[in-house]
């Protein structure tokens, strides 16, 4: 039986304040709410490394033949496909990612992540949903539902609901592209996804228009030296001095080298040599981020960085060259969110979640494979930013200067009552906006 509007506005009072036109689709979600929240916490609290997604594939593909969805395993690697058709109408894809990161949790909470994994180097690893990743899922699956039930009389045309495996590492949309998504499936009109973001608080929701995230590559750089003992410095090359010269120099890049406004970063984020204080290592290894939002600048950071190694270790006498080598599984480019479709989603978010719970979200420099779907498919693509801290520690973080923990740090703990019906309504109003109407 379908819930008046009125009542509708009422279950959704612990939502952002909703507007007369809210779709009844959002009745229901009050109803579905604690089985995505007890979804969260179990995808949260059982997290999966990339290309390690087995588990976690299993349980969405569950969720979604429960409602109905012709389901499909194993695109990919583990990405789950999930078809609904309901008459003729538009092809809506909406994508979800599914790894987590080699983080140790330090949240303290009671649902927090004690999972340890083997990582592709055979290492034991630490394993969190540091990226949101988690709330993007328990969302997927809420606007799944609410499509899914009675709502199907306000729509017609296909959902395909994606489950990615392996964002983290940037291939696993290529990856399930390789294995027919957009051949042995309905292709789409448009794409859509989102983001946790703590830029903004949650309960409230950005729409980036144009670029949103930037283009990066991975690279690895290892500088040879020549080992001994630690006691005779002098008759040795110390790699890892050259290293630590090394990683200083680089930063002079983006400070000296690129044009002030073009965005660019240049992180190392590993530093690997040695095994016991008193020897110096024969090698030392690096390990780099690489990001920007021009192709000219990336080519530009890449070829400073093999001249920065190189230079630095000929100023050691290292016996020979670094390795500078550019990682071809880890590369992503430019996620461009569609001005018309960008345009077109803000002002049925803004219908539907009022004014002051939709705002201006511009560009940041972390990495996604989302725009890959977009541009094979050659159909407009939108991603969107859902606030992730709790309000009122937000607001006390930004009148210090600074931010809450934020993606891919150990603290990260999204608000979770507000950030699901969040990221819940936005998919589910963002999709009735663009499916047909009856």
């Amino acid at each position: 039986m379908r819930i008046s509007l009125s009542v509708a506005v009422c279950v959704l009072a612990a939502l952002p304040p909703v507007r007369a036109e809210t779709p009844l689709a959002l009745a229901e979600l009050e109803a579905i709410h604690p089985s995505i929240d007890a979804l969260y916490v179990d995808l949260h609290r059982n997290p999966e490394l990339s290309r390690q997604e087995a588990k976690t594939a299993a349980k969405l593909a569950t969720r979604l033949r429960e409602l109905g969805y012709e389901v499909t395993e194993r695109v990919g690697g583990h990405g789950v496909v999930g078809v609904l058709r309901n008459g003729n109408g538009p092809v809506l894809m909406i994508r979800t990612d599914l790894d987590a990161l080699p983080i140790r949790e330090a949240t303290g909470l009671p649902y927090a992540s004690t999972v340890e994994a083997r990582n592709a180097a055979g290492e034991t690893v630490p394993v969190m949903h540091a990226c949101g990743h988690d709330v993007h899922m328990a969302s997927w699956v809420g606007a799944a539902t609410l499509l899914a039930r009675d709502e199907r009389a306000s729509w017609r045309g296909t959902l395909v609901f994606i489950g990615q495996p392996a964002e983290e590492i940037l291939n696993g949309a290529a990856a399930m592209i390789d294995d027919g998504l957009l051949t042995r499936f309905p292709k789409p009109d448009a794409i859509l996804g989102l983001h946790v973001s703590s830029a903004i608080p949650a309960g409230q929701v950005g729409v980036p228009s144009g670029p949103a995230s930037a283009a990066s590559n991975g690279v690895d750089i290892t500088i040879h030296g020549r080992g001994g003992h630690g006691a005779a410095p002098h008759l040795t090359v110390d790699p890892l001095l050259i290293a630590a010269r090394t990683v200083v120099t680089l930063q002079t890049i983006v400070a000296r080298e690129v044009n002030p406004l073009d965005p660019a970063v240049v992180t190392v984020g590993t530093f690997h040599a040695g095994t016991k204080r008193n020897i110096i290592a024969d090698d030392a290894t690096l390990q780099l981020t690489v990001r920007s939002y021009k192709p000219e600048v990336q080519q530009q950071l890449l070829g400073a960085i093999q001249r920065i190694a190189e230079g630095e270790a000929a100023a050691a006498g290292a016996p020979r060259k670094p390795e500078v080598r550019i990682d071809p599984a880890e590369a992503s480019e430019v996620v461009v969110n569609d001005p018309a479709l960008s345009a077109r989603l803000e002002a049925a978010l803004r219908r539907g979640l009022g004014d002051s719970n939709v705002v201006a979200h511009g560009p940041v420099m972390s990495s996604e494979d989302f725009g890959v779907f977009g541009r094979v498919a050659g159909v407009p693509s939108v991603q969107l930013r859902i606030g992730a801290p709790e309000p009122s520690a937000f607001a006390a973080a930004r009148a210090a200067g600074r931010y809450p923990p934020g993606p891919h740090n150990s603290g990260f703990a999204p608000d979770r009552e507000r950030v699901l019906r969040t990221g819940t309504a936005a998919l589910t109003l963002s999709a009735l906006e663009l499916l047909g109407k009856p």
